[in-house]
């Protein structure tokens, strides 16, 4: 399965909600939509489910030789924003219900059931009714729901809502084995660091427009954050000694021989290194990678400046 996605855009009444997006996911990868409230996230999501169509711009879906300008329900797990089970009903019964709406018999949707139960360690609750259940577990009910069917494409609109930090590695864990058994996934969320461990490429976004694209890596590369270095001196040094350094933006102590400091954006490390050991003798260096949170605060920073760079 391949979606590719081109130059889209979509607008509500007055309100530009997604423009000129493009990006493309290929089979077996996790893809994370990343981005604050009403980034247009949901947006894309409705329009690759074909509940509403683009104003401009193209969706190809390529399944064994067939083409498709949105995912056709057969092959689609969606995990929607809202969610919509049967609250007086047992989990067992729900189960069953959804999956053979997808076409399975009822010894195949028992099969899988059986399985994912196992995995969200919900077995001996298979007969209460959902209203029982905490939201933590409704949700992971929920997300049952969306792969009873062996979906070639899983859509996934806040997967770790409700969850307690137990349950969102239990998550991990359900979407590293999807990917294992070969389907595609897109996932919406604001929790960075999960989506880290899991994704394969993301796109970062804000008011509609692409901001970052790519693997963690190229993100990074893009992003131009600000480097990080963690050292030690074989000697205390005042903070006052570094702070005149050129090379360093800023300065913060970790302990009287420990620092961690920031380079300005003109000097090389090497550069930095020499200054330093001007100073005294360095028995560690250690430059700090930023994380997928750092990146994606300094990115909607860039943008929000340049937003305002252009309106005035």
């Amino acid at each position: 399965m391949q979606l590719i996605v081109t130059a889209i855009s979509k607008a509500y009444s007055k309100v530009q909600a997604v423009q000129q997006v493009s990006f493309q996911i290929n089979s077996g990868e996790i893809f994370a939509l990343l981005g604050p409230n009403g980034a247009g996230k949901s947006s894309i999501i409705r329009m690759l489910v074909g509940m509403t169509k683009p104003d401009n711009g193209s969706i190809m879906i390529s399944y064994q030789d067939q083409h498709y300008d949105h995912v056709p329900r057969r092959l689609l797990g969606y995990l929607p924003e809202d969610r919509g089970l049967y609250p007086d009903k047992s989990i067992e019964k729900n189960l069953l219900y959804l999956a053979q709406l997808h076409g399975l018999s009822k010894a195949a949707a028992l099969i899988e059931m059986n399985d994912w139960l196992a995995v969200f360690e919900l077995t001996d609750r298979r007969h209460d009714e959902l209203k029982q259940l905490s939201k933590g577990n409704q949700q992971k009910v929920q997300l049952i729901a969306a792969v009873l069917h062996r979906p070639a494409l899983v859509i996934l609109d806040e997967p770790f809502s409700g969850l307690d930090p137990v349950n969102q590695e239990k998550v991990v864990d359900f979407l590293q084995q999807l990917k294992a058994r070969g389907m595609t996934v897109i996932l919406s969320a604001h929790q960075m660091a999960l989506v880290e461990k899991l994704a394969d490429h993301m796109l970062l976004m804000a008011q509609g427009q692409v901001i970052l694209a790519g693997t963690l890596q190229s993100i990074r590369d893009q992003s131009q954050c600000q480097r990080q270095m963690k050292v030690g001196f074989s000697t205390e040094l005042s903070l006052h000694q570094l702070q005149q350094l050129e090379s360093l933006a800023t300065v913060a102590a970790l302990n009287p021989h420990q620092w961690l400091l920031t380079l300005t954006d003109s000097v090389s490390v090497s550069d930095c290194l020499q200054q330093l050991l001007q100073l005294a003798e360095l028995t560690q260096v250690e430059m700090q990678v930023a994380d997928l949170h750092q990146l994606y605060l300094a990115a909607m920073a860039k943008h929000q400046q340049y937003k305002s760079e252009v309106s005035v």
